[in-house]
Parts: C-alpha cells; sequence; structure tokens
C-alpha cells in the first residue's frame, strides 16, 4: 500500500497513548517528551503527531520554514510508489523510517518565521495545542486529530457568507478530482473505487460541521494544492471512524490479491542450494545443444519446452539415443518404463519432484505478456540441483537479479553463432521468381502463405512445404521432414513467425514477404527480437547450408530488416506472473456471487506486484468465463480449469464444442467428442479450415481430460485416433493444395487500415494474373501493329 500522508497518519492515531507531544527546542535539536515526562532523542522514537503539522506546512502559502528542521529529523520526499519506481503500490508493516516517506519540499520562508508560532521557551504555543481558536491563520498548525472532533462536536454553523460557502464547495470539488488524494487514500485502505463515495460523505460533513475559523482559512488559500494537503488528515480521521468495515473489508481483499515476493511461494526449492546456469546467446550458437547434453548425462532430469513441438522433438531425440524418456504436455502423457528423464511443455513442469538437472528452453519467454507467468514459475520453483537456462541476453540482468532474491548460485556461459548472419543487399525485388532451392519465405498470414505458395508453384518448378500455428504439431514434423529431406522435390518452405522456434530446419536463406503484421488490434510492425529470431533460423551447423542468409520481397522493407538486425537485445525490467487457483480462491472469498471474469478483473485491479513482475494478460480466460457464466453447476476451481483449454477463442465453433463440454460436465454426464470423422482431404480452403478446426477441438478435448477425471473425459482413445487421422489428412490436404485461399476478416477493423495509412498487399494471385494479361495485351498489340506496318 501507500507510503505517505495516509499511512502515517493512521499509524499514529492508533499509537496516541505513546505521544504527548514534541518541541523544538533552540540549536536545532528536537527532543520527544512522554507523558512520564522524560525526555529523548527524536531518532528514537517512531511515531510524532507534529509530523501531521510538517505534512499541512509543506502547502501553506506564507507558512514557516522548517528547512533546518526537515534536516534535523533526516525527512525527504514521500512516494505513494515503491522506491524500485515501478508505480506499483506497496505496504510496508514496519513503520521504521516514517520521516524519510514525508514530502517537504515547499518550504522557502526563513527560519525565524517559524519561531514566531513558539513561545520564549521554544514550546508551540499552550493555545494552539489545546485546540483554543487564535484565529483562522492558526488553523493549520493544529492537530488533525483535535480538530476533526472539534468540527464533529460543533454545531450546526450558520452566519457566513453564500461566497464563501461557494469557495468551500469548489475547494471540495478540487479535493473530489485529487488523485494525489485517491492515491494516499490508499494508505489507509480506502480503495480508488470507494473513494469517490468517501469524499462525497465527507464533504457533506464539513457543510454541516464546519467553523468559521476551518471555512475562512480554506476561503484564504482557496482551491488547490495547499488546500487538499490541508483537508487531507482531517479527511483521514474522519474515514477511519466512518468506514471501519469499509477499511477492513478493502484491506482484507488487499492481503489476498498479494502476489509480492513470488519466490517465497516455493519453500522446498529455496531450501536447496540450486545452481542456474545461463547459457545466453543468439539462435544457431549451440546453447541448447550444450544443455541437453547435460541434461542426458544426468541421472533424472527435467526438460521444459516453449512447444509441444519441440517436447516431442526432445522426447523422439533422447530415447533414439537410448536413454529412457517420457513426454508430458496438456494434450498427452506418453509414459516410457523406467524412464528417469521427462520432456514437457514449461506449463507441465512438475515443481514436486527433485531432479538432479532441469532446462528451461527459451527463457526470454517469461517476458511474454500472455505465457511468460509459466517461464517464471519454473524457474523459481523447479527443484533441482542444476538448472539450465537457454536463452537471448534480454533477461539476463532480470535472472540475476531473481537469483539474488532466492540466493541461487548464477553461472553465465555467454555463445556466438557459429557463423555471422548475412544479409543479402538484393532482394527479390518484389518477383518470387527469384526464389532458390533451400529459401523460407516468411509471410504472417495464413491467406498470405497459401498465396506465396500458389504462385511459387506456378511461377516455378520448385514444391512448397506450408508450417504455421493453426497446424497439429504432427502434421509441422511432417513439413519440416518434407522440407529437409534432399532427396524429394520439396525444397522451399513458406511458414508464419511460428518458424521461429521449436524445429531444426536446413534452411539456406530467410526471406520476408512483409515486415508487417496484424497484432490483433492493429497492423503494426513486426518487433526486432521477433525479426532476429526468426532471421537466425538461416544456416545450421552440419547441414548442406551452414552459412545464414537473410533478405526481403521488397526492396522497401529492407533497410527496417537491417535496422532489427543490428538493434541489441532489449533488456528486459519486467516478467510475467499469474496467480494460482488457490490464491484466485482466496481472493474469492472477499466477493461472494462474483462472475470469475469480473473476479478477475477485480484481482488485476487490486493485486500487489514486486517491481520485477507484471501481471500476464488474461482476455483469453475472461472470454471464456463469460461464455460458461450461464453454464450452472461448475465450481469456481472447474470454470478456472475449462477457461485455460486450449481453444481459439476467435473461432466460433471451438467455442461452440468447449461450451457443449463444459455443459455436460456440469450435468455429471460422460462428456461425449459430438463430432464425425471426415472422409477426405480437403478439396478447397473452407474444407481445410474445418479440418484445422476438427483437430482443434479434438486437442481440446485431450488437454481437459488430463485436467479432469477420467470418467468425466472417457472418450481419450477416440479423441487420438481421430486427431491422429485428421493430421493425416491435413498433411495430404497440404500436398494438393491448389486453390486461392479464403480471406478471414473477423475482428478486423477496416477504419483501422485507413486511419494508419496501412494498404493490405495485392493478392499475388490476382497481380499474377494481371501481369498476364498485360503481358498477353501487349503481345497481341505487337503482332497487330507489325501487320499494320506489313500491309503498308
Amino acid at each position: 500500500m501507500a507510503r505517505g500522508t495516509a499511512a502515517i497518519l493512521s499509524r499514529i492515531r492508533s499509537s496516541r497513548h505513546d505521544v504527548s507531544r514534541f518541541r523544538v527546542l533552540p540549536r536545532n535539536r528536537c527532543e520527544w517528551r512522554n507523558p512520564a515526562g522524560s525526555a529523548f532523542d527524536l531518532a528514537k522514537p517512531t511515531f510524532f503527531t507534529s509530523l501531521v503539522n510538517m505534512v499541512r506546512l509543506q502547502s501553506a502559502s506564507g507558512g514557516p520554514n522548517l528547512r533546518g528542521f526537515r534536516n534535523t529529523i533526516g525527512a525527504r520526499p514521500f512516494s505513494s510508489v515503491g522506491e524500485d519506481g515501478d508505480g506499483t503500490i506497496e505496504d510496508r508493516d514496519d513503520v521504521s523510517g516514517i520521516s524519510d516517506s514525508m514530502n517537504v519540499e515547499n518550504w522557502d520562508a526563513s527560519e525565524s518565521d517559524c519561531e514566531s508560532s513558539m513561545d520564549e521557551s521554544g514550546s508551540f504555543s499552550e493555545d494552539v495545542d489545546s485546540g483554543e481558536s487564535l484565529g483562522y491563520k492558526q488553523v493549520e498548525f493544529r492537530d488533525p486529530a483535535e480538530l476533526y472532533r472539534e468540527l464533529r462536536d460543533s454545531l450546526r454553523l450558520r452566519g457566513l457568507k453564500q461566497s464563501d460557502w461557494e469557495m468551500v464547495s469548489e475547494i471540495l470539488n478540487y479535493f473530489y478530482k485529487s488523485s494525489w488524494a485517491a492515491n494516499q487514500a490508499l494508505g489507509i485502505y480506502i480503495g480508488r473505487s470507494f473513494f469517490p463515495t468517501a469524499v462525497s460523505k465527507f464533504r457533506k460533513f464539513l457543510k454541516k460541521k464546519c467553523t468559521v475559523d476551518v471555512c475562512k482559512y480554506l476561503v484564504s488559500i482557496g482551491p488547490g494544492d495547499a488546500a487538499v494537503k490541508f483537508l487531507f488528515p482531517i479527511f483521514v480521521e474522519f474515514c477511519l471512524e466512518e468506514f471501519r468495515d469499509e477499511i477492513k473489508r478493502f484491506r482484507s481483499m488487499i492481503k489476498s490479491a498479494d502476489l509480492t515476493k513470488p519466490h517465497t511461494w516455493f519453500p522446498f526449492a529455496r531450501a536447496m542450494k540450486r545452481k542456474i546456469i545461463y547459457h545466453c546467446g543468439p539462435t544457431n550458437s549451440g546453447k541448447t545443444y550444450n544443455a541437453l547434453q547435460r541434461y542426458m548425462e544426468a541421472k533424472k532430469g527435467i526438460y521444459c519446452s516453449p512447444l509441444r513441438l519441440l517436447a516431442m522433438e526432445v522426447f523422439d531425440k533422447v530415447n533414439a539415443l537410448g536413454i529412457y524418456c517420457s513426454l508430458h504436455t496438456g494434450q498427452e502423457k506418453k509414459h516410457v518404463p523406467f524412464s528417469n528423464h521427462i520432456s514437457c511443455t514449461v506449463e507441465m513442469v512438475s515443481t514436486e519432484d527433485i531432479y538432479d538437472v532441469a532446462v528451461i528452453d527459451e527463457i526470454q519467454m517469461m517476458a511474454d505478456p500472455c505465457r511468460g507467468y509459466a517461464w517464471t514459475r519454473a524457474l523459481l520453483g523447479v527443484k533441482a540441483d542444476e538448472v539450465h537456462l537457454c536463452g537471448d541476453p534480454s533477461v539476463l540482468n532480470i535472472v540475476r537479479r531473481i537469483c539474488s532474491e532466492t540466493g541461487d548460485e548464477l553461472i553465465e556461459q555467454h555463445y556466438e553463432r557459429f557463423k555471422p548472419l548475412v544479409v543479402e543487399a538484393k532482394t527479390l525485388l518484389g518477383d518470387l521468381n527469384n526464389i532458390r532451392p533451400g529459401d523460407c519465405v516468411v509471410a504472417f498470414s495464413r491467406r498470405e502463405i497459401f498465396e506465396v505458395k500458389l504462385v511459387i508453384e506456378k511461377l516455378t518448378k520448385h514444391r512448397c512445404c506450408v508450417i504455421y500455428g493453426a497446424l497439429p504439431p504432427e502434421t509441422r514434423r511432417l513439413q519440416a521432414s518434407l522440407f529437409n529431406d534432399p532427396d524429394n522435390e520439396y525444397d522451399v518452405l513458406v511458414a508464419s513467425d511460428a518458424v521461429g522456434m521449436g524445429l531444426n530446419l536446413n534452411i539456406r536463406r530467410v526471406v520476408f514477404y512483409s515486415i508487417s503484421k496484424y497484432n490483433g488490434d492493429k497492423i503494426v510492425p513486426v518487433p526486432a527480437t521477433q525479426v532476429k529470431q526468426i532471421a537466425g533460423r538461416a544456416g545450421r551447423r552440419g547441414s548442406r547450408y551452414p552459412d545464414g542468409l537473410t533478405t526481403t520481397l521488397h526492396l522497401e522493407d529492407l533497410d527496417y530488416l537491417i535496422e532489427c538486425l543490428k538493434q541489441p537485445f532489449d533488456d528486459i525490467k519486467k516478467v510475467g506472473l499469474f496467480p494460482f487457483f488457490e490464491q484466485v480462491e482466496l481472493f474469492a472469498g472477499q466477493f461472494p456471487d462474483v462472475a470469475l471474469s469480473h473476479l478477475l478483473e477485480n484481482f488485476k485491479e487490486n493485486c500487489r506486484l514486486d517491481g520485477s513482475y507484471f501481471l500476464c494478460r488474461h482476455d483469453h480466460v475472461k472470454k471464456v468465463a463469460n461464455m460458461l457464466q450461464k453454464v450452472q453447476g461448475l465450481s469456481l476451481e472447474d470454470r478456472f480449469n475449462f477457461c485455460f483449454a486450449p481453444v481459439n477463442i476467435r473461432d466460433p465453433k471451438a467455442m461452440f464444442h468447449l461450451l457443449k463440454f463444459a455443459s455436460s460436465y456440469s450435468q455429471n454426464l460422460p462428456v461425449n467428442i459430438a463430432m464425425g470423422m471426415p472422409t477426405g482431404s480437403a478439396r478447397n480452403d473452407s474444407e481445410l479450415l474445418d479440418l484445422e478446426t476438427k483437430h482443434q477441438v479434438l486437442s481440446m478435448y485431450l488437454w481437459l481430460s488430463h485436467h479432469f477425471t477420467e470418467e468425466t473425459f472417457p472418450y481419450v482413445k477416440k479423441a487420438e485416433a481421430m486427431a491422429t487421422g485428421i493430421a493425416d489428412l491435413l498433411s495430404e490436404s497440404l500436398r494438393n493444395a491448389k486453390w486461392k485461399p479464403e480471406s478471414k476478416q473477423a475482428g478486423k477493423p477496416k477504419t483501422q487500415q485507413k486511419e494508419d495509412g496501412y494498404k493490405r498487399p495485392l493478392s499475388l494471385i490476382k497481380g499474377f494474373d494481371k501481369r498476364h494479361e498485360r503481358s498477353s495485351e501487349h503481345e497481341k498489340s505487337s503482332r497487330h501493329e507489325h501487320s499494320e506496318k506489313v500491309a503498308v
């Protein structure tokens, strides 16, 4: 929570029995006096009520100068954000160093002005301390607690001018809109949503109870920060007395949404003295190879992959070398007898089992806005003597910070590319006739991928393999095998950004079809880190193309490619977190009968995070939660699990099947697949899309079967057989695909393209046809002119 005025005043109020007053002595020395009368040095006590006066004096016009006093007590500006500067609101249960959090930057009067408010002995006037009025100018020096009690006990004020009341109302409106006051109110657990209500009631209180002196003083300073900081301590006293239940509720809610110090969530991992080895380098540098060598040498190890595809690849490779290894992904679990090694997706890593060696691949994914929490959890929680991290340097500094918090030993091993990546200055000049064997053309939409494939196969003798994210891992592996095999006709690859990780490909040259893509909201340039990741796939040690080349289809894109490759890796400042179900369940106790989507939104608004972490996006989860809201009979945990199922939320058919699965489960019925098996491969793009959707539904069913009981999802074998069959049909369909792709415009705002000045590239097929028509017309025209000349 906020450190500042409100937090101080709240704690001062609870400790009044320890405090009488302090006085400023000559020679700039402060003395603390307790009720027993003994004096001791000011540096020792934790609370003193006259800090309230300091806060008020900082903004009062013409107020006394306490600069020397500030230096005596060591006060410095306070802030409601943590000292890490991340804007995250923190709560400190300890109150040591309260004077360090006070803001006293605006005291500009002379020191003699301060002495004018003291008597000859150096003490503040007893009249001021006792609350007796010495005129409205002395109101600013009053103890806010005493002033509040005086206001509370006063009779209804009469006789003030209408203009004075109008000015007070204007000041209260300014207070109502003050972001500083709303931020500081968090210190006494007045939440932002409740702050307007609290201020509204405080306004009514002042209008009924405001004394002449207070009113005149407010009128004298007018609307502004000075008035806000004068009223705020009184507002604190008012809230502590009037809103005790609300403060208690909000405090409990904040504690239940506490995501600070996530390394303490894994006490067994903290009890181990782990060794963290960071294999830091670009693509094609051997970092993952060296980590896997250590993994295979260990008696017991686990490999954490960013993709199912890569987990399956490591599973096959390790078993082929005679080391028994099991496979654990969200959709399938293959247990190999006597195996001590596991290849899994990062979300499936166990933080309960103990390993000798753990490998976490693509560790820079900790910063991913949606999935980053899985890598953070694996790094903080995996119980292994050695934890090998593989990735680029972007998260190196934050891994260093995390290791300093966990107490783990960090060893850094830096790598360089085996062969440098070379940018070809001569682009393809917009002509796919310039494609060569071993090229990989990268496009960022499904439509463009199939257009490029169709045009290359129409213009040249090359055959194309296709890889994109919606294809099943089995199909992508088969397409990669076809491309890597030099003894067949498939010598060109057309792929999406899915080629950036998870596949070992023999690519000679990466050609960027474009350098912009649709990010779900608008067309944006491809991020430099992604460009480097994809371009780095060119060239592979030990393949027939050891030297990596990259270029663009169009000359105007080349400068951006070069600029991206020259940029150093980003220095990531924060990595992702997301609450476990138990944390969400604890938070739900504060909001009975609230929908899961609203619950997660409230959690997002009220959770507390350390400066090294951010809360991962959960748009996917909220959309599924909203859809399942009408399904009765699901527990909170059931809804939470269904919301994390791998469903394409932009595909209505897939969402419909998920809804049916949840409905059957809620009625305690066996969840059926309720989907027929296709009879043949796709004959057009619509049928290909249907095959993709059906495989995604089956994949979702298999995922759910591993997260719920076997009795509720009894058709696992049938789903596995159907998924294998559809994957084969998809592979066959891609080999025979010669149709024009359908344009998918779902969710894309048409006005966005005009606003951003972006013009979608003309269909390559249409462009080819138009060029062919122009060429034919030009040829006919030439023959006609030649015949006329002959006739003459």
